[in-house]
């Protein structure tokens, strides 16, 4: 065991059924750091563009990072990978809670899954001990029943998990996977894979311990952040996430009516202070941080909620709540029991959800298409059903179980229009007509509209102090697109991409200089911030470069039409996105990048990220991306 990291991935073929041991020296952890870089890695290595997302050679990777698992507020996550069958291109999703950590301290850096059981099958480790059981008494089965056996088959109620549901097995688009019952690796569809391998989930205890190069430094840190922390986090211990979403709702930020409006009268039923007065029954933590930003809430019937599956972050309140038109509180934390349980992404489901509400309000579809639903803005009680449905697959759940853009297709008759994604991604809960940096954000990340490893313009409008160390030295207004907005939010995304990396939660408010002390406390590497942020870059041309691969360009990075459509009402009255603006932005980031005019990393990029081995993956599929581009009518050739 060296300081951050083990050395060694597990791989396991579902297929042969065996287990086996890839190690890897301090060049590739310093290259790649974990997490999303190392997911990258081995999905252009290994996966192939013929390769079908819920096919047997698709690879599902756990990746934790060369932080996670150190004692100290921050690294206590994880991120799961692999090709998406959501957007068919990179798939990645973030998940906190104790999984990432426990993996670490039993000797493992990561698990890299090929192949497909002929019957469900679950992982056990135990520190070297690994062994891949049967799940067949499992299938079909909660999270939470899951988790309960899986504890039970090795003895240790401390053991962590990584698990699917139901909507998992049966292959939801959305399906996620689910960390400890109450965190979520939400995002891209990897729930899905794990059920198309007949993974149900993986158990793992480990008591090896976490190497590190200076423990005094480390404790200092989380001493000090401990002594600092209601200063340093604000509110989100009081009210986590969900404190965000009055200020976004006065400011017209508020995703409401599937998009079609920025406030929501609502507001005041669902945020954060109505959640605290009315559900709330404790706040829980992740692995070794102090913010204790988690909720957990109990509700009563009509929607009964289980406490075991913790409670809604914003992003869910704004998803099955304003995006929905509902305001009953206790209605949107029984879609996220549903989703917890039967493991479905929150953002993907109530998107979901909305849309189909405008397609029965416009008369797309009607009673007999939903079997007997009406599925109309503000009925709690048709959005829990159809979240059931969803999470099932029964009746017209089985059809917006594919996600909008697909369900779009099939329903057809204008619904197209009304499908809000990027890249075939349902858009989480941030307006890209507040936040114009965050709308390109949008278009250009590599899992389709994703509000993580992005800009969040509003936060940068007074203060830069966070961007100093980058040479970013003015604030600029949220709605301003100039050039210099393009360089502010491609630094402020490739410095998250390094916290997808390490793998850092964004909540815990360490600046550049602490993050880069963490670093070499853990690994005793002499590194620098500059470092830092070329692992955040390498990891996002990485992910850029296998959309390349996999057929997707500049044609791909555009947002959803409706955000070009002015409010109608509301704080941002007559605003909207504005589309030769965001075109010229689209090519000076790519520019910035050091990508071609078609979004395609140049070879002296790969050369100057260390990634030169890439280029010859690069080269082989040039003719295709320009064979889709030229089919797409792409407008930024």
């Amino acid at each position: 065991m060296s300081n951050g990291y083990n050395g060694k991935i597990l791989r396991v073929d579902l297929t042969d059924k065996t287990v086996t041991e890839e190690h890897h020296d301090e060049a590739f952890y310093r290259t790649y750091f974990g997490g999303s870089g190392v997911i990258g890695y081995y999905l252009l290595k290994e996966v192939t563009p013929e390769t079908d997302p819920l096919g047997p050679e698709n690879r599902l990777i756990f990746a934790p990072g060369v932080l996670t698992g150190a004692p100290v507020a921050g690294p206590g996550r994880n991120s799961v990978g692999a090709k998406s069958p959501l957007t068919g291109g990179y798939g990645e999703a973030d998940v906190g809670g104790f999984f990432g950590a426990e993996l670490k301290r039993a000797g493992w850096d990561g698990i890299v899954v090929k192949g497909r059981s002929d019957t469900p099958v679950y992982l056990s480790i135990q520190d070297d001990e690994v062994e891949i059981k049967d799940a067949s008494d499992l299938w079909g089965k909660t999270t939470a029943e899951t988790q309960e056996a899986m504890q039970e088959g090795m003895g240790d109620k401390q053991a962590r998990t990584a698990l699917i549901g139901p909507a998992g097995e049966k292959m939801v688009r959305y399906a996620c996977v689910i960390n400890d019952l109450r965190h979520a690796a939400g995002r891209t569809g990897m729930g899905a894979v794990m059920g198309s391998k007949n993974l149900k989930g993986v158990v793992v205890r480990g008591k090896k311990g976490i190497g590190l190069a200076d423990e005094k430094k480390v404790a200092d840190m989380a001493k000090w952040f401990g002594e600092n922390v209601k200063d340093l986090s604000g509110s989100m211990t009081e009210f986590g996430t969900p404190g965000v979403l009055m200020p976004l709702h006065h400011s017209g930020g508020l995703p409401t009516k599937n998009f079609t409006q920025g406030h929501f009268e609502g507001a005041g039923e669902i945020n954060g202070e109505a959640m605290n007065e009315k559900i709330l029954i404790k706040r829980e933590n992740c692995f070794a941080c102090p913010v204790n930003c988690k909720r957990v809430v109990k509700t009563e019937k009509p929607f009964e909620v289980d406490s075991i599956y913790g409670g809604p972050e914003y992003e869910t309140l704004g998803s099955f709540g304003s995006t929905c038109g509902v305001d009953d509180i206790s209605a949107v934390a029984k879609a996220h029991e549903i989703c917890n349980a039967y493991s479905m992404d929150t953002i993907s489901a109530g998107v979901t959800v909305a849309f189909a509400m405008e397609c029965f309000e416009k008369g797309i579809i009607s009673e007999k298409d939903t079997g007997g639903l009406a599925l109309r803005f503000g009925d709690a009680e048709a959005m829990v059903r159809m979240t059931e449905m969803i999470a099932k697959r029964e009746g017209f759940g089985d059809l917006l179980a594919e996600g909008v853009k697909r369900a779009a297709e099939q329903i057809g008759g204008g619904a197209e229009k009304l499908a809000i994604h990027v890249k075939g991604q349902e858009v989480p809960m941030h307006e890209p007509r507040l936040k114009h940096g965050l709308g390109l954000g949008y278009a250009v990340s590599p899992t389709g509209a994703d509000h993580v490893h992005n800009i969040h313009d509003t936060v940068y409008e007074n203060s830069i102090k966070a961007l100093a160390p980058f040479g970013v030295v003015e604030p600029l207004p949220a709605d301003d697109m100039s050039l210099e907005k393009v360089r502010m939010m491609m630094y402020v995304s490739n410095w998250v991409h390094f916290a997808n990396t390490a793998v850092l939660c964004t909540f815990v408010p360490w600046n550049p200089e602490q993050k880069k002390e963490l670093v070499r406390a853990v690994t005793g590497w002499n590194t620098s911030v500059m470092e830092l942020m070329k692992a955040g870059e390498r990891s996002a041309t990485l992910a850029r470069l296998f959309n390349v691969r996999e057929g997707f360009g500049a044609a791909d990075d555009a947002l959803h039409e409706r955000f070009f459509e002015p409010f109608e009402d509301g704080p941002l009255k007559g605003v909207g996105a504005q589309r030769e603006e965001m075109e010229r932005a689209t090519k000076a980031y790519y520019a910035m990048m050091g990508w071609d005019e078609q979004g395609v990393p140049t070879e002296a990029k790969l050369y100057e990220l260390s990634i030169g081995w890439a280029q010859g993956e690069r080269k082989i599929e040039r003719k295709k991306i320009n064979r889709k581009q030229k089919e797409k009518g792409c407008k930024m050739n």
